[in-house]
């Protein structure tokens, strides 16, 4: 099986859950899914268990994959331990003696690309350059087990309301922000990299959580 076509389907169904393009209750079909993509099932199916693994969609009999609904306390408590992992993350880079150059031109690089993709309202152009700032990011700290469950956790979120006012005036608030994170790991600013860490994650919160209340209010109406 060639890894770079389960990578390719995970990236995008992935990428459609959390954006909410994909919402709960959605069947995921290998077959029809690797029609629509022209390959063959083995990767499909390879990349929906590994994301039914993460908790995003659960294998239904006979049936496919289904994307499973989050309730607001999985928010909540994603919300509390990514924001614990990521800044300890965040200090452990900022108290290294020596940042690597080529590190800091990649983080930059990163940045650049989200800029890019916000300038562009590229949503899904946003979330993997985002994904891939944090990665770096987090795994600058070298500490693998670290890494492994903060970007689990990252993958778990439903990122809900991305697309709305508030959601799209964040993107734009947080371009600078990874500018900013780069700069204060790179001198070393514990206090200022704890901090801005700690509110570059949690200020998503109110977001995701108003437009997850909605989405439940909408549903409770219509099921009503």
């Amino acid at each position: 099986m060639d890894p770079n076509l389960r990578e390719q389907v995970l990236r995008q169904v992935r990428s459609e859950i959390i954006s909410g393009q994909s919402g709960p209750g959605k069947m995921y079909s290998v077959p029809t899914l690797a029609a629509d993509l022209g390959m063959s099932t083995t990767p499909v199916r390879e990349a929906l268990l590994e994301l039914a693994r993460t908790g995003l969609i659960e294998p239904m009999r006979n049936r496919g994959f289904k994307v499973v609904e989050p309730t607001v306390d999985d928010l909540r408590n994603l919300f509390d331990m990514r924001s614990l992992l990521e800044v300890h993350a965040a200090e452990l880079f900022a108290l290294k003696p020596r940042k690597k150059k080529k590190l800091i031109e990649q983080l930059t690089g990163h940045a650049d690309a989200i800029r890019a993709a916000v300038e562009n309202d590229d949503l899904y152009g946003y979330l993997e350059n985002d994904r891939n700032f944090h990665m770096a990011f987090i795994g600058a700290a070298e500490n693998a087990l670290l890494t492994e469950m903060a970007m689990g956790l990252r993958d778990k979120m439903r990122l809900h309301g991305i697309s709305s006012r508030a959601g799209l005036e964040r993107q734009a608030a947080s371009v600078d922000e990874h500018y900013q994170l780069t700069a204060l790991a790179e001198a070393g600013n514990v206090d200022g990299i704890r901090e801005l860490m700690r509110n570059h994650i949690l200020t998503w919160e109110p977001i995701f959580m108003e437009a997850l209340l909605k989405s439940r209010r909408e549903t409770s109406g219509t099921r009503a």
